[in-house]
């Protein structure tokens, strides 16, 4: 999937699947300068290259949204490949990048090339990302991991989300350090307050509006909170 609408700074967008889970890793570009950066490169790295070849593109850095091994098995990898700086998670995922080797066992061959890396810069609420002439917003949304952050490109009214929401569902919060009443506090008073035409890319699944979750999302929508 991808997207060239040219808006105020030309940011252009394509969902790559990847891994046996079929993580929408993103690869964002500036439409002026052709820098790029991808998003929770999870894994099938031939995939994101051929796709950086295809667009002509120069990758100018790795984003992460949080560190399970589907979002970022290939960081180390892809980064390396390149010799890009790694931007994110929020430092309370450090102990998920420390836990790579072991999340590669549980999960067996898919992931074999997956490595514990080092952010060179850890992300906090506040604080921007860019390449090229994109910047991109950065909000702290705990809850499906302690260090989960989310990416925002104003001017587009795009979010890349992470696992943090779906269409129609939210992340889940069963492992380690994962937190219920965090998860919605995020959604609620993070995400939804962007704009509910903001149009957002799931870290699984088809995109979708904060305003249709808002709407009708039967675990974080306003009739599952209790509210009108």
């Amino acid at each position: 999937m991808s997207d060239v609408n040219a808006t105020a700074s030309k940011l252009n967008f394509e969902i790559i699947p990847v891994t046996p889970f079929e993580q929408n890793c993103t690869l964002f570009w500036c439409q002026q300068t052709k820098q790029a950066a991808v998003v929770d490169p999870g894994g099938d790295i031939d995939k994101i290259i051929a796709a950086i070849d295809r667009l002509g593109l120069t990758l100018e850095k790795v984003l992460i949204t949080h560190a399970h091994i589907d979002h970022a098995g290939a960081t180390h990898a892809l980064a390396s490949h390149y010799g890009v700086e790694i931007e994110g998670p929020h430092k309370e995922d450090q102990f998920w990048i420390d836990m790579l080797e072991e999340q590669k066992q549980r999960f067996g061959g898919a992931f074999a090339y997956a490595k514990k890396f080092s952010s060179n810069r850890f992300l906090q609420q506040g604080d921007t990302v860019s390449f090229g002439n994109i910047t991109l917003e950065v909000y702290f949304c705990p809850g499906h991991t302690p260090g989960h952050v989310i990416f925002f490109h104003r001017d587009s009214k795009l979010a890349q989300v992470g696992d943090v929401l779906f269409a129609g569902s939210i992340g889940r919060t069963d492992f380690p350090r994962g937190d219920h009443a965090t998860l919605i506090s995020s959604i609620r008073n993070n995400l939804f307050l962007l704009g509910d035409d903001v149009r957002f890319i799931p870290g699984h699944g088809p995109m979708s509006t904060f305003g249709q979750e808002k709407r009708t999302n039967p675990f974080v929508g306003d009739a599952a909170v209790g509210q009108r």
